[in-house]
């Protein structure tokens, strides 16, 4: 393993590439989904569009192939819509009916991994996605290998497998046949990862010369890039430097308080401290934010200003770090005992040597300071919206109790929680995102021209982004009765119809199937299991 790789990083990318199953890497041809025609009308739906405008309809949108052709308003609220107002449906052509229904932009997840999970399916992940309206992804480090991810982005953009599509970025510096500790190096591995094909890089840290060459030369080449600040590195690069250099976007928030400080060089490491104890690594992070200069301050507002100058967008994967602050609420998540595979619950459980498992003893103390940590985080990214800079919905799912697809929404209700209005909520997941990939002519909005990539959900996530989980939000109804609302509906891509709720169950089934093998249980870590 090469010397570049950071501390734990180390571990995960030997975990990648020694633990996968081969079935995880099968994705059988597409079953799913119907369409495209040639026309399909999708009648009566309320747009939440991503572009600024407040819900408009009922509307009827006629998309032929794949592709927008017309957005129609049919009607006003309260009155029945008139038929002379509705667009008229073509020989061979499909009718949805989606009367009183939500329909919003295709969703994009900024941060997505398919595999190197413990051995999950692709397939697996990819339905949890689709089922929550997932339509594209950014995939960071190409875990199962960049080949492999190139051929999935091949076949979800033929549609020959039920799967969102895919942008497939490289870990930097991966397979290269030794260190890269030069720029001329570190150039020459940039050029060679653009010639196989991949649409980016993620890195992690280098040296200052090795990450200015390999950014410049890889922005020279038109690929994007995304940061994780890792702490072995951020003490001499931080996210300004990341900025100027031209690097895309910036992963979770690592390298934006170390750019904030004011009487420090490094963080206040303890002296025991070990990069390779997840628990310090993790731990400590929870005092970083706290370290940095004071929101608005001269400081703050000044690197703020600086990295929105520079087109700098933040990807900030709360829901990554939320079991810090709460961790039974992220292990008792009511989704787990349906859909979470066996493995990927073992993977989760306090481990040494598994990536994202640092629970060793982790109690009042770290959620203290992790709630303090997300505070001041949310503040900066809140007004680094409010000023113009773009903030994305990225999830980085499959760790720390964080499950694929179910991660999406409460993506968004931390956004909201940190300030956000449900709209720029929306806009963060479709536009702001394809903006990132410089898909945004392609994708993000609901406009004529643009790939139909729709969300369509029975009730209003504006006022309630939990009807977007897979298991609804729950109501209170007549005669004193408990139900569930919500869940999406429909997830559209490329003009292909996806019953979500359908995507759901198989996914549950794949789960159920998995723990009959042998009669697994999901227990709370710590716990026996139960015996009968």
């Amino acid at each position: 393993m090469k010397k570049y790789i950071p501390g734990m990083l180390l571990l995960l990318c030997l975990f990648l590439q020694n633990g996968l199953h081969a079935q995880a890497l099968e994705v059988p041809a597409r079953q799913e989904g119907e369409g495209p025609w040639p026309q399909l009308i999708i009648r009566g739906v309320i747009l939440i569009n991503s572009t600024g405008s407040p819900p408009l309809g009922p509307v009827d949108i006629v998309v032929e192939n794949n592709r927008i052709a017309d957005i129609r308003v049919v009607g006003t609220t309260g009155m029945p819509i008139d038929p002379a107002k509705r667009p008229q449906l073509k020989a061979g052509g499909k009718e949805l009916d989606a009367t009183g229904m939500y329909l919003l932009p295709g969703f994009v997840d900024t941060h997505a991994h398919i595999g190197g999970n413990n051995g999950v399916d692709a397939s697996y992940v990819y339905k949890l996605w689709m089922a929550h309206g997932v339509t594209t992804i950014r995939e960071p480090s190409a875990g199962n290998g960049l080949a492999w991810t190139l051929d999935q982005k091949k076949k979800s953009t033929q549609n020959t497998i039920t799967a969102p599509r895919i942008k497939a970025y490289t870990r930097f510096g991966m397979n290269s046949k030794q260190p890269i500790v030069t720029a001329q190096q570190a150039r020459e591995w940039v050029r060679q990862n653009a010639k196989n094909g991949a649409d980016g890089i993620k890195f992690f840290g280098a040296s200052p010369e090795v990450m200015q060459a390999a950014a410049e030369e890889n922005k020279k080449l038109g690929l994007g890039s995304a940061i994780h600040h890792a702490q072995t590195d951020v003490g001499r690069w931080n996210a300004l430097h990341s900025a100027k250099a031209g690097i895309s976007s910036l992963e979770h928030w690592y390298g934006l308080p170390e750019a904030m400080f004011t009487d420090r060089t490094v963080q206040h490491y303890s002296l025991d401290y070990n990069y390779t104890n997840e628990q310090d690594r993790f731990g400590e992070a929870g005092t970083l934010w706290k370290q940095a200069a004071p929101p608005f301050s001269d400081r703050w507002n000044k690197v703020m200003d600086d990295l929105i100058a520079l087109d700098f967008t933040l990807s900030p994967t709360f829901n990554i770090y939320e079991a810090n602050r709460d961790l039974m609420r992220a292990r008792r998540a009511e989704w787990h005992e349906d859909y979470t595979m066996p493995k990927l619950w073992d993977f989760y459980a306090p481990s040494w040597n598994a990536h994202g498992s640092y629970w060793h003893s982790w109690g009042t103390e770290q959620e203290v300071q992790w709630r303090e940590n997300f505070r001041l985080w949310m503040a900066f990214i809140n007004e680094y919206k409010n000023r113009g800079g773009r903030v994305t919905v990225g999830t980085d799912s499959g760790f720390i109790y964080e499950l694929f697809g179910f991660a999406y929404p409460r993506e968004m209700e931390l956004l909201r929680e940190a300030g956000f209005h449900p709209l720029e909520v929306i806009k963060a997941a479709t536009l702001s995102g394809a903006e990132l990939l410089g898909m945004e002519k392609e994708i993000g909005s609901v406009e004529i021209g643009k790939l139909a990539d729709f969300v369509i959900v029975d009730s209003n996530p504006l006022k309630d982004f939990k009807v977007l989980y897979g298991t609804g939000a729950i109501r209170l109804v007549d005669n004193n009765q408990v139900t569930r609302v919500g869940g999406v509906k429909y997830t559209i891509k490329d003009g292909i119809v996806y019953d979500a709720k359908d995507l759901l169950a198989q996914v549950k089934k794949m789960v159920e199937t998995e723990k009959a093998k042998t009669g697994y249980q999901i227990i709370q870590p710590g716990i026996a299991p139960h015996t009968h």
